[in-house]
């Protein structure tokens, strides 16, 4: 999914992670937005660029990639991007522990929402041309740092509040960067459908239901051996369901 990595990096900050290759980090302040940074500089940053905000109460990152297909099917790898993290978050959480995707971008842990992701491509791409980059930008929400009592917001929840065993947001990201490499080279050795089934057996069932996702990334939905519904991916990931836009974290 990636084309041959540049070499040139900006560093913000002192927090640093540990990043396998071809990773190549760039640490913002607790202030700075890590999606809004990241589709600002893609051109320069290039492929592998994982920019990480230091906050202590959100995993906020996004990383830049450079798919080679054109964008009405690169966009897929949103999927791929969306399998790490929940590959990520399992790892790290107390046995047994429900997590599920709404699709296509929210992440529950226990039924609370927790975070998730969104994806950003240059404006004005062509449908059939393979964009310059693509951004994928995550947020989960790690502690809680809110004096209101936990029962004000029974839908929404933290990694320390469902006692997983790491809770830092450096870890998460570190298991995110592993995760996706995994990820992303079983695409390239056995193609998309590996992915797919991987994302979709961690949706959120629904009675009866089977899926699929097709080529330009939307959702089939099958019912008594019947397509009965297809949801759109462009118009979703325009909107994402978990984000608070007032405060760039996930809503309450």
């Amino acid at each position: 999914m990636q084309r041959e990595q540049r070499r040139r990096i900006g560093k913000h900050g002192m927090r640093t992670l540990g990043l396998p290759p071809p990773f190549r980090l760039v640490v913002l302040r607790e202030v700075g937005d890590a999606f809004a940074y990241a589709c600002a500089h893609a051109a320069e940053l290039g492929a592998g660029t994982l920019v990480f905000v230091g906050r202590f109460d959100l995993a906020e990152f996004a990383i830049v990639l450079e798919p080679d297909q054109p964008l009405v099917s690169a966009r897929r790898a949103f999927y791929a991007c969306m399998v790490a993290l929940g590959d990520a978050l399992a790892a790290a959480a107390p046995p047994e522990k429900p997590i599920a995707i709404e699709w296509p971008d929210a992440i529950y842990v226990d039924r609370g929402l927790i975070g998730g992701g969104r994806l950003a491509w240059p404006d004005h791409t062509e449908e059939q041309a393979a964009p310059d980059w693509l951004v994928f930008g995550a947020a989960i929400r790690t502690v809680s740092v809110s004096r209101e009592d936990a029962g004000l917001h029974p839908l929404s929840t933290t990694l320390e509040a469902e006692s997983f065993c790491d809770f830092s947001s450096e870890r998460l990201v570190e298991g995110f960067a592993r995760h996706l490499m995994v990820t992303v080279d079983r695409w390239q050795e056995g193609g998309f459908v590996p992915i797919a089934q991987e994302y979709i057996s961690k949706l959120r069932p629904e009675n009866g239901a089977r899926y699929d996702i097709g080529e330009n990334g939307d959702l089939g939905i099958w019912r008594v051996g019947k397509r009965t519904e297809s949801r759109k991916l462009l118009p979703a990931l325009q909107m994402p369901s978990w984000l608070d836009r007032r405060t760039g974290g996930p809503r309450l």
